[in-house]
Parts: C-alpha cells; structure tokens; sequence
C-alpha cells in the first residue's frame, strides 16, 4: 500500500485552473485526521478520564492514605518523612499517566487497527504522505498526555491522609516547556511499541517492556537516592537505569512541580529531546513498513 500523494508539484483540476499544493493538501489531511481523533476522544471522554485516573488513583490511595493510616510509613515513620514521600510520589505519578498515556492511545490502538479492523488501511489513504499519518498519531497522543497530567496533578495532590501533605511548588516555565516535549517523547515510545509489536504479542510487550520502564524509572523514588545502591563502589543501579526514558521524564516533573533535587536540566532536556527523536525515527521507519507490508 502506497501514499496516495508523492509529489510536491501543484495539482491541476480537471476544468483546468491549479488546485492547492500537494504540500497544503498534505497539511490539511493532517488537520483532519487530528480533528478525528479530537471527535473520537470527545465522544469518549469518560472513557479516557476513568482511564487516566485509575492507576494514580490507586498509586496516591494506598501509599498516602492507606499506609500511613494502618502506620506503614513508605519513605519512613512521621509526617515529615510521608510528606517528603508525598513530594517525591506525585510528580512521579504525572510521569507514569503521560507514559501510559502514549502506551494506551498509541501503542494500544495501533495494534487494533494493524490487527482485524485493518482501520490502519482507511488512514493512509488520506491524501498526505505515509510519515504524516504517524505523526498525526504522535501529536494526538502527545495532547492526550498534555491533557492526562492536567488532569492528575491536582487529583494526586489532594489523595492522602491527614498531616501527609506533598509540597509542591509550580515552575511554570519549566511546566509549559518540559510537559509537552515529555509528551511527544512519550507517545514516540507509544509509536515504536505500536509498530513493533504484532497484536497477539501484546501480552509480552507489557510483561518485558512496559513493567522494567514502569518500575525503574523513578516514579517512587528520585534518581539521587539510588546512590547508595553500589557493587565494589559502583553506583550500578543509577547507571543501569540511565537507559530508561521515564527516569528523564520524572526526574524533569519533578523539577517542574516540586523543589525537591533532581537531575540537572542541561540533562533532562537533551536526554528526553534526544530519546523522542530517536522513537520518532524507528517508529516512523517502522511504520511505513507495516504499512507497506
């Protein structure tokens, strides 16, 4: 299956006169597919809230409510020390909705339509070439995150027992810069699992992939107290999960919304660039060869 659009030349209408460029047909195509997935997320917006919601939810619940009411502390015994937990576990929460987020809009969905609905098959015949469908995935599922971690932060700031309180502190200029290129980072990672994984492998990509992301990238915990994990003084674990792009993600959230320490910004900033534009490469690749295929 092929693009239906190759050229750049202007069209020409039958009658005669010049139509719009290849280029503005392509741009508009675009648009529409993006005001497709709008439609289709206004349709299910509940869908999508309870979807973004459960798992923070639950995370906030049971570490910051349930636990320090049964008087097991995580972080250690105190207000002080549940608080400093509090502070650390909600911006983590905000990294690990806005993952998901590209895993489930993206990852999810694609494997649908490459599977038995073959709905992959209605979309690349817009008129606009194969790499401009993918994108209009990865922006789509870069908005749904935007819009998953406005709708978490205060939502995980607000769940937890009595004298447990997270400290956060809005920087705003880090909040609209950082967020939305986590975003797309993200739901680039959404695009390579998306493409890569056959849908009867679903199974497998959350049992070997989605799990060690979710767990060693720092969502319960900052990049900094991983220092004392050491092997012959080596710091391993804070070097192994340097591959992990989530530990970038939480690590800049928590700069964003928290005071707490986290990894210098001359780091998260070309790291998390550098990983979507690496996701965006071998997704689009990967992409149209499935398209292709």
């Amino acid at each position: 299956m092929t693009s239906a659009v190759t050229a750049q030349a202007p069209a020409r209408r039958i009658g005669g006169g010049p139509t719009r460029s290849v280029a503005a047909a392509s741009w508009t195509a675009l648009g529409a597919l993006l005001l497709r997935d709008l439609v289709v997320l206004r349709k299910h917006l509940w869908e999508f809230v309870l979807r973004t919601l459960i798992q923070p939810f639950l995370l906030c619940f049971v570490f910051l409510y349930v636990f320090p009411k049964i008087g097991q502390g995580i972080g250690g015994q105190g207000p002080a020390a549940e608080s400093a937990f509090a502070t650390v576990l909600v911006p983590g929460v905000v990294g690990i909705s806005v993952m998901f987020q590209g895993v489930q809009s993206i990852a999810l969905a694609m494997a649908q339509e490459f599977g038995f609905t073959r709905e992959i098959e209605d979309r690349v015949q817009a008129p606009c070439p194969i790499w401009l469908v993918a994108i209009a995935k990865v922006l789509s599922g870069a908005a749904q995150g935007v819009l998953s971690a406005i709708i978490v932060l205060p939502i995980a700031s607000v769940v937890h027992a009595p004298g447990v309180q997270a400290h956060l502190t809005l920087h705003w200029w880090l909040i609209v810069t950082f967020v939305p290129l986590a975003c797309i980072a993200m739901a680039g990672l959404g695009l390579v699992l998306g493409t890569s994984f056959e849908p009867r492998n679903i199974g497998l990509m959350f049992g070997f992939i989605i799990l060690p992301i979710t767990f060693l990238g720092g969502t319960y915990y900052s990049w900094t107290k991983l220092a004392p994990v050491t092997v012959g003084g080596w710091h391993w674990l804070q070097t192994v999960v340097l591959i992990n792009p989530l530990i970038y993600v939480n690590e800049g959230m928590r700069a964003a919304f928290t005071n707490a320490p986290h990894m210098h910004l001359y780091v998260i900033y070309p790291v998390v660039a550098g990983f979507g534009a690496l996701f965006l490469a071998i997704g689009l690749r990967n992409f149209r060869r499935r398209v292709l295929s």
